[in-house]
Order: structure tokens, then C-alpha cells, then sequence
């Protein structure tokens, strides 16, 4: 912990009227109630949200993107926090590995408490409130993932985990009496019951589900963002990672990668995110997805097979040849003549 970090034990704290705390705010149920807590028992917070380049709160599909809604509910300060070049460095390489995907839990969260600490140090808060419940989540909510990551960022005693409390070693917060440990929680594990049940206390309509959109866990997406780290030198760009969230991926060589849009909305997020060097193709004479050819080595059995794979996903007829255009930085440069690929071919290339 920094040496200019006051402890809870110092005259300072102990004659403080009203302690204060930074929650992290994911806008699903668990951090919510967290928060209630502190607030029910006066316990003045702000919060931080966290977003990642995995775990989007605005996305809107279930991974917390109501907590700009939750933190004007709860009527506490929010503090927005992007996360983007160091978290694709620290998920090349992370330190304690992967979950059940390319998650890399632990090192995620180490991530999110050091954010938090460092604004506990700002605002001169007393410790940090999170939503996380013992045995919850396989990889980063056991006993040993928690006290690591309380070592890892010098949190040993600061981070007060309300809604399982009672099944932790007592925080700072609790021992000089900050927050009375009586009326915090008990629960552990996966079941929802509890937490609905704290819901109906505090009188949530419509409780939301818990935040859980990190793409990291998703199967799907993590062979995607695996593909990817094996065949990037460095650190993949943002917008590298943004790609692999739409459309039909395909590798075609270790250097060759090839992105099919999907419907409408996807063709044009694909235009939005060409860059310089990529190859541009969609079929000359047929109603066909928009498609990024991006590759460090394009010789002409890449160009040939890409075209191949887009003239599967158009209108082209099958087994006559047709026409694939070629653009580079808005400039067609060529056309490829090719027969549309069939299903097995694309189904060993596709990621």
C-alpha cells in the first residue's frame, strides 16, 4: 500500500462523523445492492464503472450497461473508466492465466482494484465496496483469488465485500467500526435467491440480471480473440478487437484474415472500420456482403480464396465463375474472376 495512504486506525479516521467508500459499479443486481448497504448504513460513496474493450456497460445486452441509470438511482457520483491499450497488454500475458476462456479474471479485477484505489486516494475515501459474492464465479470470487488480488494492489483489509461478509475475514472498515458488521451479508454461491430477496427488501422493481457480458467467457469469441493474439507480433489495436464482434471470421493464412459482413448493419460497421491496408472486397455483379481482407501477405491463391468466400455469401451463382472487386485505401485496383466457395472448404478456415 502507498505510504501516503492513511489507515483506518489513525485519530483521523476515528473522529471522522461519516466514512466514505468507492464502490465499483457494474449496473447489474449484486454491485447495486452492495451499494445499498453502505448507503443504509451511512456510509457515504462514489463510483466507478469500469469498461473494458470485452465488457461494454453500454452495449445494452445484459452487461451492466444500466449503471449510469443505477448510479443516478442510487443518487452516488459516477466515475467512468475506459480501459483499452494496457488491458490488451496485460491480456497477451496475463499473470495468473485464463478461465474457462481467454477471461483472464484475476488479473482483470487486480486491474479494476487499482483504478479504485487510486481514486479511495484521491477523494480520501476509507476503503472500496464491491458486489462480488463468494464462490459466485469459479475463477476470480474463492478465498485465494480474493486475497491475491487484495495483495497484488496493497488492499490487504480495504475492500469490503457487503453482500458476503460474514463469510470473510473482517475488513479494516469492520474492525474500527466504520460499518457494523451485523448488518452485512451471508451469501455465497451461484443461486440468486438471496440476492432477490435483498432486492424486495430495497424495494427494486424489476431487478436486473447480473453483470456478466465480459465476451472473454463467451466460447465463440474467445477462439476469435485467441486466433488473433497467436497471429499478432505485438498488441492487437482496439480496432483489431472491435472487429472480431461482427461478422464471419476466416483464417486463410497465418498472415491473412478475412472479415464477411453479415447483413446490412454489419456491412456498414465493416466500411466504418477498413484502415489503411486493407483489402476492401464484395462481388462486382451480385447483391453481396461488404468483406475486409486483412493480411500482412497477400499473394494470389489469398486473393483467389477470398474472393472464393465472398461470392459464397452473395447472390452469385454457384458453379459459374463471377466477379470479386477489389478496393485498397477507396481505390479498386483489381477484379477477381472465382467460383463461390463451398460449406467445408470455409468451415476449416472460419474462426
Amino acid at each position: 500500500m502507498s505510504s501516503n495512504t492513511p489507515t483506518i486506525e489513525d485519530s483521523e479516521f476515528k473522529e471522522k462523523k461519516k466514512a466514505k467508500a468507492v464502490a465499483l459499479l457494474s449496473g447489474g443486481l449484486d454491485s447495486n445492492l452492495a451499494v445499498r448497504m453502505m448507503l443504509e448504513q451511512g456510509i457515504e460513496v462514489e463510483a466507478i464503472a469500469i469498461k473494458t474493450p470485452f465488457c461494454d456497460f453500454d452495449c445494452g445486452k445484459g452487461c451492466g450497461h444500466r449503471v449510469k441509470e443505477v448510479a443516478s438511482e442510487l443518487g452516488v457520483q459516477l466515475k467512468t473508466v475506459y480501459y483499452g491499450e494496457e488491458y490488451l497488454k496485460m491480456l497477451k500475458h496475463p499473470k495468473y492465466g485464463y478461465g474457462s476462456g481467454m477471461n483472464p479474471c484475476i488479473d482483470c479485477r487486480g486491474m479494476m482494484y487499482k483504478t479504485a484505489k487510486e481514486h479511495m486516494e484521491k477523494i480520501g475515501a476509507d476503503f472500496i465496496v464491491t458486489g462480488e459474492v463468494l464462490f459466485q464465479r469459479p475463477m476470480s470470487q474463492n478465498n485465494r483469488a480474493l486475497n491475491i488480488i487484495e495483495e497484488e494492489t496493497g488492499m490487504e483489509g480495504k475492500v469490503l465485500r457487503p453482500l458476503s461478509a460474514k463469510h470473510l475475514t473482517p475488513t479494516e472498515a469492520e474492525k474500527y467500526g466504520l460499518v457494523e458488521r451485523s448488518k452485512l451479508g451471508d451469501i455465497r454461491g451461484r443461486s440468486r435467491k438471496s440476492q432477490i430477496a435483498l432486492a424486495n427488501y430495497f424495494k427494486i422493481s424489476d431487478p436486473p440480471n447480473a453483470a456478466g457480458g465480459c465476451l472473454l467467457t463467451d466460447p465463440a469469441f474467445s477462439k476469435r480473440i485467441r486466433d488473433l493474439m497467436e497471429h499478432s507480433k505485438g498488441i492487437p489495436s482496439i480496432n483489431d478487437v472491435e472487429l472480431l464482434k461482427i461478422g464471419r471470421h476466416f483464417r486463410l493464412s497465418p498472415e491473412a484474415k478475412l472479415i464477411v459482413g453479415r447483413d446490412e448493419d454489419e456491412n456498414d460497421m465493416i466500411e466504418a472500420m477498413i484502415i489503411d491496408g486493407d483489402i476492401k472486397m464484395e462481388a462486382t455483379e451480385y447483391v453481396g456482403p461488404k468483406c475486409i481482407l486483412r493480411c500482412k501477405k497477400c499473394d494470389s491463391r489469398i486473393l483467389s480464396m477470398a474472393a472464393r468466400a465472398v461470392l459464397r455469401y452473395s447472390d452469385a451463382p454457384r458453379g459459374n465463375p463471377s466477379k470479386v472487386k477489389v478496393e485498397i485505401n477507396g481505390l479498386q485496383e483489381d477484379e477477381v474472376l472465382a467460383l463461390s466457395a463451398n460449406e467445408t472448404e470455409l468451415e476449416g478456415l472460419r474462426i
